[in-house]
C-alpha cells in the first residue's frame, strides 16, 4: 500500500514539473484537471470530500461543487464550465445517485464530452443503478442519461463499501486511477516513460 501511496505522489510531482516546462503562465491557471461527479447527501462528507482532499494534495486541481461554488453562482453554469474544462472525471454512484437530475445531468454530459471517467461505486453495485421515470424529465433527457449510465456501468471502476472498507486504501487506490488517467490524457508517454513511471 506504501508503494502505491508513493506511486501517486511521485505521479502527480512528475505532472506539475512537466506543465510547469511546458505551459505558459495563464494556461497554468486552468481551474480543473479532474471533476467530481456526486450525490452530496450520500457521498459529500466522505468519499468525494476525501478524494478532494487527496487530489489537492497531490497538486491536482479538482472541482468539487461545494468547494469550487460561492453563493450567486448559477448550478448549471458553473458546472458544466468544470466539465468542458476538466481532463478527466470520477463518477461517485452511490444509493441515491439516479434520483437526483443534477448527477445524471453532469454524468450525459461527462460521457458526451468524451471525457475519461472513472466510475466508483460506493454502496452500490452497478446492476442496482437505474433511471427512474419520475415524470419530471423529458423523453430526450431520460434517453440521455439511460445512455450514459449504461456506459459508465461498463467502464471499468472501483467498488467500496463505506462500512467495512478500508479507507486509506481507497483514497490511494482512487487517487492512483485518477493521476494515471491525467497521465494518459495529457500525453508525451515518452516523456514519463524517460522519468520511469509505470503505468502498470
Amino acid at each position: 500500500m506504501q508503494r502505491t501511496a508513493s506511486s501517486a505522489k511521485k505521479t502527480g510531482q512528475l505532472l506539475f514539473r512537466y506543465r510547469n516546462q511546458i505551459l505558459t503562465p495563464n494556461q497554468r491557471q486552468k481551474p480543473c484537471d479532474v471533476f467530481i461527479n456526486h450525490r452530496g447527501i450520500d457521498t459529500k462528507k466522505n468519499v468525494a470530500g476525501l478524494l478532494y482532499d487527496h487530489l489537492k494534495r497531490l497538486g491536482v486541481s479538482p472541482f468539487l461543487d461545494s468547494k469550487n461554488m460561492k453563493p450567486g453562482d448559477k448550478l448549471f453554469e458553473k458546472i458544466d464550465v468544470g466539465i468542458h474544462q476538466c481532463k478527466v472525471a470520477v463518477a461517485v454512484f452511490s444509493p441515491n445517485y439516479c434520483k437526483s437530475h443534477f448527477c445524471l445531468h453532469e454524468l450525459a454530459l461527462m460521457m458526451e464530452l468524451k471525457k475519461k471517467v472513472v466510475p466508483i461505486f460506493c454502496n452500490v453495485k452497478p446492476s442496482e443503478l437505474r433511471v427512474m421515470d419520475n415524470r419530471t424529465c423529458t423523453s430526450e433527457n431520460l434517453e440521455r442519461f439511460s445512455r450514459a449510465l449504461e456506459e459508465a456501468k461498463y467502464t471499468v471502476g472501483l467498488t467500496f463499501d463505506t462500512s467495512t472498507g478500508d479507507w486509506s486504501e481507497f483514497l490511494t487506490s482512487a487517487s492512483d486511477a485518477v493521476m494515471k488517467n491525467l497521465v494518459e490524457v495529457e500525453g508525451d508517454r515518452t516523456y514519463w516513460r524517460r522519468h520511469k513511471f509505470s503505468s502498470s
